[in-house]
């Protein structure tokens, strides 16, 4: 099995402390992967660990050990974020541009050629219901707005791997119509989506396969299909019912 994400033991130590010998244990011996071509739930509570793993995926933080792997190669081979496309939860955009200028701003850091990045970017912002808003500041823009340009530039560059970080906060009904569309779009093109997310409808309605963290540690890893149905008397339930008592144990 080919696969665009790997974690292997991965631990995270944030030292505090005069010396260093005080701090949080984020992440403890968590390993699973993300097939390539699927799309992956990233769940668990808040202060679970998910962020502290999307950062050391990404080159943001470094673990303190453990191996990750990142579209075949190791994180520390930096040219593999080419090929990554991200979305946070909260856009911190400069609020004067306009929606144009930005996306143009950002293509500019790409590796896309500069004579196709006006196609590009009016392409996008017809995908994401924008191409009617696109000389307006993004001061004038509501959260579930932002949230669609956030969306757009994490599309820039096409990428292999897409990393959506609570991608439907703030989206209307339209909106996460909108990105289930691009989530089903990846998965027909062979690419691969992690998305982490509290909203488990959502979750239910996306996802192949789903990994669970609950106090820095890997609760549960599987397929979705097989936690839809009660193991003793094989009723539908939904995802939120699944994952009750993991949550509600781990944390207490």
């Amino acid at each position: 099995m080919k696969y665009s994400v790997g974690f292997r033991n991965v631990c995270k130590f944030y030292a505090t402390g005069l010396l260093g010998r005080r701090g949080t244990q984020a992440v403890q011996n968590v390993s699973f992967v993300v097939p390539e071509g699927s799309i992956f739930g990233l769940l668990g509570p808040n202060r679970a660990g998910k962020t502290t793993l999307v950062k050391i995926l990404l080159g943001l933080c470094h673990p303190t050990s453990g191996e990750v792997t990142r579209l075949g190669e190791p994180i520390s081979q930096i040219g593999t974020l080419a090929r990554v496309g991200y979305m946070h939860e909260n856009q911190h955009f400069p609020r004067h541009l306009t929606a144009r200028e930005l996306l143009r701003f950002y293509a500019a850091l790409t590796l896309l050629p500069p004579d196709k990045i006006d196609a590009r970017v009016d392409l996008l912002l017809k995908q994401v219901g924008l191409a009617d808003r696109t000389q307006e500041p993004i001061s004038r823009f509501s959260k579930g707005m932002v949230q669609r340009l956030g969306l757009a530039q994490a599309l820039l560059n096409d990428p292999d791997l897409l990393v959506l970080d609570e991608p439907a906060e703030g989206l209307d009904l339209l909106g996460r119509n909108l990105l289930r569309e691009v989530v089903a779009d990846f998965k027909k093109r062979g690419k691969t989506v992690l998305l982490v997310s509290h909203v488990l409808s959502e979750v239910e309605q996306v996802c192949d396969r789903i990994a669970v963290i609950v106090g820095g540690q890997l609760a549960l890893e599987s397929e979705l299909a097989p936690l839809l149905s009660d193991p003793k008397s094989g009723a539908k339930r939904t995802l939120e019912q699944a994952l009750r008592s993991i949550y509600e144990g781990r944390t207490q």
